[in-house]
């Protein structure tokens, strides 16, 4: 039988490898069993019952218009922001950036009470939209709104990186061939920072779609107004838990789906 410092070595690294096998697999087992235990409380004919549901269709339909809303007026404000953060070092850049960084870590219901009190019948804004006799809370505006505050940074974020990355000497010879500045970005600088682009933007309907926190408070949550699929779940739990469940599917095959379409981008990228 071997002994001595060779058999220590072995034993300590099959310890090790058992430790790491634990540890990866409580690890797997933490964040996989809640999602599996979810798919498994309905059956196949309770989801398509659920799913069929007027209000459930209603919340699955307003979350996909919004959802995509949301996204196409931060991708059409967002851009040329990212895109001006990449390329100009204009005073108080650094303090600007920092600001459309900030409701990626304010809590939602604080993001939620400062669009209320901008938005509301006598906020900031709202007052003078009340006065025209326009109202923006608890509409699907301020559904959108909410998710635009949310979503917007982090395509901002990830579209300034991908300008960032486009090397200016393909920008300075389509400029030196004649093509102005705004030609030279949609046939230069948007197609080499395309991969990018593509990923914030998937990103930013991704947590468009999940948005919770600040819409219920400048929203609330209204069946068939302003009630998406996450209040959906939320107003469903004491009534109706299948449908809460069905909804909750959903949101994990969307999320599936969306980190899939990340990978494949990221891969082609490389």
């Amino acid at each position: 039988m071997a002994s001595g410092p060779f058999s220590s070595i072995r034993w300590g690294k099959n310890l090790f490898i058992l430790i790491s096998g634990l540890i990866i697999l409580i690890t797997i087992l933490f964040y996989t069993l809640p999602l599996i235990s979810l798919i498994l409380r309905i059956t196949p004919a309770e989801f398509i019952t659920a799913i069929c549901e007027p209000n459930v269709r209603s919340a699955i339909t307003l979350s996909l218009v919004t959802a995509t809303t949301a996204t196409i007026i931060v991708v059409l404000l967002g851009t040329p922001l990212a895109y001006m953060n990449a390329r100009i070092d204009y005073p108080g850049r650094k303090f600007i950036e920092t600001l459309i960084d900030v409701p990626i870590v304010l809590p939602p219901s604080v993001a939620g009470l400062a669009l209320l009190v901008l938005f509301g019948r006598r906020g900031l804004i709202g007052s003078y939209f009340n006065e025209l006799g326009i109202t923006i809370i608890f509409t699907s505006v301020a559904v959108i709104i909410a998710q635009i505050f949310v979503a917007g940074p982090l395509y901002i974020r990830q579209a300034k990186s991908a300008f960032a990355m486009v090397d200016q000497v393909y920008e300075s010879a389509a400029r030196t061939l004649g093509a102005g500045r705004l030609l030279t970005f949609i046939k230069v600088t948007v197609p080499l920072a395309r991969t990018g682009l593509i990923s914030g933007i998937i990103l930013s309907f991704a947590r468009a779609i999940g948005e919770f926190g600040a819409t219920i408070m400048v929203a609330g949550n209204l069946p068939g107004r302003t009630q998406t699929m996450p209040l959906a779940i939320y107003g469903f739990m004491q009534s109706d838990l299948t449908a809460s469940i069905a909804l909750s599917i959903v949101l994990i095959a969307i999320s599936f789906i969306i980190l899939i379409l990340i990978r494949i981008i990221s891969g082609r990228a490389a």
